[in-house]
């Protein structure tokens, strides 16, 4: 995923964890609200209770590269922040890129 494509910045997480719909599922919630730029932007986001620096960088590398296969960036139509939940640690990769798929489409619906 492309750093044009990320939500970064600490205000931006808050506006639209505050101002968006919300989706849930067993691996993931995701936040979103109407695309504000050109490309659509995700961010990630994990709690330190899922283990030290280095499991949750790997974790959101592999979020990352889910987002990347699942989204066309410039048609995808919202802004989100995508938070880790703790059941994704038990699930398998394909399982989670699943349960991410299903997440965006009934998030665009």
């Amino acid at each position: 995923m492309k750093k044009i494509n990320r939500v970064r910045k600490s205000q931006e997480f808050q506006k639209l964890i505050h101002t968006g719909r919300k989706s849930v599922n067993a691996s993931f919630v995701f936040y979103h609200t109407a695309r504000a730029e050109q490309q659509a932007r995700i961010g990630i986001s994990l709690s330190k209770k899922m283990g030290n620096a280095v499991e949750r960088n790997k974790i959101k590398r592999q979020v990352r590269m889910m987002c990347q296969d699942l989204i066309d960036f410039e048609n995808y139509p919202a802004d989100g922040i995508l938070i880790v939940r703790y059941g994704y640690k038990s699930l398998r990769f394909e399982e989670n890129k699943k349960n991410l798929e299903k997440l965006l489409l009934k998030a665009t619906m």
